[in-house]
């Protein structure tokens, strides 16, 4: 008998609670990865950008971008988890603990929390809770995760429902500071803006004006580049059978994307501490143009610090609809059909 040597990846009926799937490939992140990260997205944030600036800030030298660390992690889940996947639901309780830099790896495990069959049998829904090491075996990220899987045998019994109880935000005083981090030296005039934590409002509604037009070359490389290997990503032949017809744009890809976008009008968003909740609302495709707006939802101080507060920030990200075509829809039952992420973080910022 010849047995098969590939993988045809996990469909919903292979998942079971409390199993934990333990990825391959560990990737050491390197100079070239940020280069490339920034070449996709163009963001402009300058603590991931200069040396002597993360250096002024009690940092050895530059970390890479939190978003970056996020790609690296969720791509060693693709092949365990969604390789089947029909969409990628959406994150929650995202923290982001120790800083990654150049020359470190990542490897990530997930232990299975939640499953739940769909209406009709041929899918259901996968949650696990992701967990990012780097090679000390310190976190470097965790998240919940939920994604809607295609099963092998509609007939194959449904497994009992279990939904995770997910918080509906990372409580801000649990937000990590980074170790040795200060911002007594930091430069508005090098970060590209004289906004800071004190110049926000919560319910101010900021338009970062600028689109991206996202090119079929762009999204298949970021998929590659991050070894997600999911075929409603990359496989254009099993994509003309989808009920979309085409390759989906990578969800992460909107993410950084709208996050690059941000920059006009949060350049002092420096580092993202924590994800409440990213919802992927709409498919997004090639060709689309990107426009994305944010909401300041809340703010806290940081209990012991007086040199940094915390902004909670909601981005939505649209496609070839500006912010003026939304005036106030931006609740969960009113989304827009242009609306392609709905990005709830928390972002440090320097106070004065």
């Amino acid at each position: 008998m010849t047995v098969s040597k590939t993988s045809p990846g996990n469909f919903f009926e292979d998942f079971r609670i409390g199993q934990t799937l333990p990825h391959a490939v560990p990737r050491t992140v390197t100079e070239g990865d940020v280069a490339l990260h920034l070449a996709l997205y163009g963001a402009r944030f300058t603590f991931n950008c200069a040396d002597p600036f993360a250096q002024s800030l009690g940092l050895p030298r530059a970390p890479i971008p939190d978003l970056l660390t996020f790609h690296i992690v969720v791509g060693k889940t693709v092949s365990d988890l969604s390789l089947n996947a029909i969409a990628n639901l959406g994150y929650a309780e995202m923290r982001f603990h120790a800083l990654v830099y150049p020359g470190d790896t990542l490897g990530s495990t997930s232990p299975v929390i939640g499953l739940k069959q769909n209406t009709g049998g041929a899918s259901g829904i996968v949650y696990v809770h992701t967990v990012g090491l780097n090679q000390r075996g310190e976190t470097v990220l965790d998240f919940i995760r939920w994604v809607m899987v295609s099963k092998r045998d509609t007939k194959s019994p449904a497994p009992d429902p279990v939904v995770p109880d997910v918080p509906e935000a990372v409580a801000a005083d649990t937000l990590y500071v980074p170790d040795g981090l200060d911002a007594e030296g930091y430069d508005t005039s090098l970060s590209g803006a004289r906004f800071l934590w004190d110049d926000y409002d919560v319910g101010e509604r900021i338009d970062h004006v600028d689109g991206m037009t996202i090119e079929e070359a762009d999204h298949a490389l970021a998929a590659r580049l991050y070894q997600n290997t999911a075929r409603v990503h990359t496989d254009a032949v099993a994509a003309k059978a989808s009920r979309h017809g085409r390759r989906l744009v990578y969800g992460g890809y909107v993410m950084s994307l709208a996050r690059a976008l941000s920059h006009n009008g949060l350049a002092n968003a420096f580092k993202i501490a924590a994800v409440n909740g990213a919802s992927h609302t709409a498919p997004a495709f090639a060709g689309h143009t990107v426009f994305a707006w944010t909401e300041v939802v809340d703010k806290a101080a940081m209990p012991g610090r007086a040199d940094f507060g915390a902004l909670r920030l909601r981005t939505m990200a649209t496609f070839d609809h500006p912010c003026a075509d939304f005036p106030g829809r931006t609740g969960p039952r009113s989304w827009h059909p242009a609306v392609l992420l709905d990005f709830d973080y928390w972002a440090l910022m320097p106070r004065r």
